[in-house]
């Protein structure tokens, strides 16, 4: 199961790349996949029915009692080969369903196959979270393939509306996961909980667990669109057709009926479940076969038709009888087929016709059979006609709930039989809305389409009939899942089950959806007549309406545009809320120990003073300098205190933190304020002295209060023999809390998205600024018109003179921004730094340094190269889009970590490999270092995101604005060709005084 879930991440990595060069062809090698799925669910099927499927057990955290379980038994067997082999179809279909000339395949292509793969870990997964996160997955994808026609509003509104209905349910499903982890003999294992369920002894704990329940029952309900949330479902017809035939068919909707099909043989007999799971899927049945006689859109219909299904399925399978529960995993795998189907075949008569609307149709039975055949035997199977496997299942499903135990076995019989009658009439309605001939209505003009979108809906067809025709194939293939079940006797699949009231309901349906079809106008205008009801699709706009007016109403009321407010009113709660705790908890500083040598107590006078400078000037350039001198105090205590690899990293943060400072600063005002120091400053000064006297008491009351050994007592140890390595920070960062550090490269790419979303105002993946983009400009003349070195005649591209120039860019400045030191100085030490960043990097295992401190020096020698010769240097210095490295290095770090699994260890676990070398000797290394590089890429990329958007960007559209350069200041004259003097030595010196470098 694990290397089928890599290969979908692969594939879908790998799917626009191939797109790109294959075209619409490559769908039909990315099917392969979903192919591979199927074949091999198929190739398990003996191990599975005799219940050893294949299983895998990841460690994931031992020390929580959290495991990573992967199993197949009957249930997710079926659930695999429904992904895999409709997910094949439905991408084969997709070669000759978009047209030639469609944008975003590639992205399609990748977010389908990410879909799949998810869906695949969901119904393979045997614990709760795991299951939880890939069910979160499905409703991410499943958004973004709603939306793919994201230029549509329509797309878009039912995009999000999707996403916040089943994330809501979602999010109330992990709470009762957490409840039923955590309640006592409570599991994070789907076979332990079905295995033991969880009760509840006492009251207490009674209540709980069906609190956990009915909340772990909305996320099912949600995801599988039962009353009331069944509105996304009609609404999400706004996606391509194969996205509506695989999400209605084998993912996301069935993922809520695999839910309750998994916890019912342990939990249908709880209260809270048969009023939720019985009551909603009774009604959902028979609301949604009302809807769908509503519709003149096929997809429409077909998507109500979904709704009405989907309750039956989570009626049949959450009902707690073996019999029922039969008939309810051959209907799961008989509405896969017939469902994706006619899906397919609506998308076929779209294409052909140019319409769905039944209204508009007419004539396509015999003039375009490739279609008929397939909607015709597809129908069959939906409304239960023999020989198809929707009859057989339908059939099963009556005689189970007329033979129950349930007492409201005749309620539901009810209920079922109406739902039947009204999936009959709309069947009906479908087959004559897509191939009657109409009167009064021309026949539809139809354009030839290729045979290939005509293949997976006619193979889907015909094996919904061929199933129903091998009945004790499925028998023997689900009866070990029914077994499950505590209650009934054992059920039977058949086509021909004797006389009996099954047969008798049969009839009746039939006979009554049948008439309901033919009475079908008067039925439309019998509807179209009754009172408007509001539904719970206008309940869920009216909500989030008001919800926005009363967003917007609140911000107005607490949002006042004020940050000092914000951080005052931030500070003063943590001040007044922490010191009450400290109080009432009677914690105070114990002996105090003011330093251990007298040279920290002159790095904190240091400090002490940096600080008090850096609030009192009104400079902000020399605020932010004076600020950094507090951090490299820091530096200093940390290198006192024996801690040099700390210190080094400080260091290197904080002289990026300064010139990130200084990028930012340059466009903004000199000066904090144009007035001085106001009335309130003494309200500041109360603020931030309680501030600094809190974190003072936390600092000394912290290290009191541990009740046990640190666990960095073990670590000199443990990160020598488990890390292999001496250097204690780098093997903690890389392997020992390596699960923190993947979390924090992730907080740095979201870190560079946002920074790059505020400042760019074009696309971001656009060129970089190299020398061959800059455009030609006219000469820069000196009192004696001489040319400025450099630059070349109007018209010709501008290019550094051969041997007079340093940088490679640095004539692309005015003459008033270069530093021919500046220049030199980097010219000789650029090179030196990116050597020893990589030294850094190789060494950081063993000596101080590590991939996040080489990340950091090879970032500030890109910088020094910034600010040396301007944004086309910098495209000189890295000619790669930082977006590269940091997927790069994400990417790298995350294969590191999941690599070890593939031998059999866990996540992130690192092994030593040796080997010997002619002139080096022994040399060891270790696989974290791959993982090390990954976060080295990833701070590469992350100061280079910077550089390009609070750098280059902002250089950029200053010259795009005409605006004055940041460098010159605002009350010094502009200077002017006139004020720039003759090149000497090849540098261009300006003469105003009043200029800054």
């Amino acid at each position: 199961m694990i290397p089928l879930l890599l290969a979908y991440t692969i594939a879908a990595l790998a799917a626009p790349t191939l797109m790109r060069f294959l075209g619409r062809k490559g769908f039909l090698v990315l099917a392969l996949i979903p192919a591979a799925t199927a074949l091999w669910a198929l190739s398990h099927t003996r191990e599975v029915l005799a219940g050893n499927g294949p299983q895998i057990l990841i460690n994931w955290a031992p020390s929580l009692g959290m495991s990573l379980d992967f199993r197949l038994d009957v249930l997710s067997w079926l659930m695999t080969l429904l992904v895999g082999g409709i997910g094949f179809f439905v991408l084969a279909y997709c070669t000759w369903y978009f047209s030639g000339h469609a944008t975003g395949l590639g992205r399609f292509a990748a977010i389908f196959l990410a879909f799949a793969g998810a869906m695949l870990g969901l119904v393979t997964t045997d614990n709760t979270v795991a299951m939880y996160v890939f069910w979160e997955l499905t409703t991410i994808f499943s958004y973004l393939l709603v939306g793919h026609y994201h230029e549509r509003r329509g797309a878009r509104r039912a995009a999000l509306q999707a996403l916040i209905v089943t994330t809501f349910g979602g999010l109330a499903m992990l709470g009762g996961i957490v409840v039923l982890g955590e309640v006592p003999g409570g599991s994070y294992s789907l076979t332990e909980l079905v295995a033991n369920p969880v009760l509840g002894g006492d009251g207490v704990s009674r209540v709980l667990v069906s609190v956990a329940i009915a909340a772990v029952l909305v996320g099912a309900i949600t995801k599988s669109a039962l009353v009331p949330f069944h509105f996304w479902l009609p609404g999400a017809m706004a996606a391509p057709t194969p996205v509506s035939a695989y999400l209605h068919a084998a993912a996301m909707v069935k993922a809520g009926v695999y839910l309750v099909a998994r916890l019912a043989p342990a939990y249908a007999e709880l209260p809270v479940w048969r009023w939720l799971v019985l009551a909603l899927g009774g009604i959902t049945m028979i609301h949604g076969g009302y809807r769908a006689l509503r519709q003149h859109d096929l997809k429409l219909l077909l998507a109500f038709g979904t709704v009405s299904q989907l309750g039956f399925l989570i009626l049949l399978v959450g009902h707690g009888d073996r019999a029922v529960a039969l008939a309810g995993l051959a209907l799961i795998g008989a509405h896969a087929m017939f469902k994706a189907a006619l899906f397919l075949t609506v998308g076929a008569i779209d294409a052909s016709a140019g319409t769905r609307d039944l209204r508009e149709l007419s004539g396509l039975g015999r003039r375009l059979p490739s279609a008929t055949i397939p909607g015709v035997l597809a129908v069959i199977s939906m409304v239960g006609l023999p020989p198809a496997a929707g009859f057989v299942g339908k059939e099963a499903a009556l005689e189970g709930l007329l033979h129950s135990s349930d007492p409201w076995r005749y309620v539901l019989l009810t209920a079922l039989t109406i739902g039947s009658i009204l999936t009959f009439a709309y069947g009906m309605r479908f087959l004559w809305g897509a191939y009657s001939r109409k009167h009064g209505v021309e026949p539809t003009p139809l354009t030839p389409e290729h045979w290939g979108l005509f293949v997976s809906p006619n193979v889907l067809a015909v094996a919904g009939i061929i199933a129903g025709l091998v009945p004790a194939a499925g028998e023997a293939l689900f009866i070990s899942y029914a077994n499950t079940y505590p209650e009934g006797a054992v059920g039977h699949l058949s086509l021909w089950a004797g006389f009996g009231i099954p047969l008798a309901l049969t009839a009746v349906i039939i006979v009554v959806g049948a008439l309901l079809s033919y009475r079908h106008r008067q039925l439309e205008t019998w509807q179209e007549g009754l009172p408007k009801v509001p539904d719970t699709d206008t309940g869920y706009r009216v909500l989030m309406r008001r919800l926005d007016r009363v967003s917007v109403a609140i911000t107005a009321r607490t949002q006042r545009g004020s940050l000092p407010l914000y951080l005052a009113l931030i500070l003063l709660t943590t001040v007044a809320l922490t010191t009450a705790t400290l109080i009432a908890g009677g914690y105070w500083p114990g002996q105090l120990r003011l330093w251990d040598s007298p040279a920290q107590a002159i790095v904190t006078l240091v400090i002490g003073i940096g600080a008090i400078l850096a609030v009192r000037s009104r400079r902000r350039l020399k605020a932010a300098v004076l600020v950094g001198i507090t951090g490299y105090g820091v530096v200093s205590l940390f290198a006192l205190h024996g801690a040099p690899d700390l210190a080094l990293t400080q260091a290197l943060v904080e002289t990026v933190t300064l010139i990130v400072f200084v990028l930012v600063l340059r466009r903004l005002p000199p000066y904090f304020s144009q007035r001085w120091l106001r009335g309130d400053r003494w309200w500041r000064i109360l603020i931030a002295v309680s501030v600094a006297v809190l974190v003072c008491w936390l600092a000394l009351v912290a290290p009191t209060m541990r009740v046990a050994d640190p666990v960095s007592v073990d670590f000199p140890d443990e990160t020598l023999h488990f890390g292999y390595g001496k250097n204690i920070v780098n093997v903690t960062l890389v392997d020992t809390r390596a699960w923190d550090t993947m979390g924090e490269i992730s907080v740095l790419l979201a870190a560079a998205t946002g920074i790059a979303s505020l400042v760019y105002l074009r696309h971001r993946a656009g060129r970089l600024d190299r020398l061959e983009d800059l455009p030609a400009r006219p000469f820069a003349r000196g009192h004696e018109h001489e040319p400025v070195a450099g630059l070349e005649r109007p018209g010709g591209p501008v290019r550094p003179g051969r041997g007079r120039h340093w940088l490679a860019g640095s004539h692309s400045l005015p003459p008033q921004r270069r530093s021919v030191i500046l220049e030199v100085t980097t010219r000789l030490i650029f090179h030196t730094m990116l050597m020893f960043s990589l030294f850094l990097l190789f060494s950081g295992h063993n000596a101080p340094g590590g991939g996040f401190s080489g990340g950091i020096v090879a970032g500030i020698a890109l910088a020094v190269r910034y600010l040396a010769g301007g944004r086309y240097e910098l495209g000189e210095a890295a000619p790669v889009h930082p977006g590269i490295l940091l997927g790069s290095g994400m990417s790298l770090a995350a294969t590191a970590g999941i690599a070890p699994m593939l031998f059999g260890q866990s996540i992130l676990q690192s092994f030593m490999v040796g080997f010997h070398l002619p002139i080096f000797g022994e040399v060891h290394i270790v696989s974290t270092l791959v993982f090390d590089i990954g976060v080295y890429l990833v701070v590469v990329g992350l100061v280079l995101d910077i550089l390009r958007t609070l750098g280059a960007e902002v250089d950029r559209q200053g010259e795009a604005s005409g605006q004055v350069p940041p460098e010159i200041s605002h009350d010094s004259p502009r200077v002017t060709h006139d004020d720039v003097k003759p090149p000497i030595l090849g540098v261009d010196v300006g003469e105003d005084q009043g200029v800054r470098s």
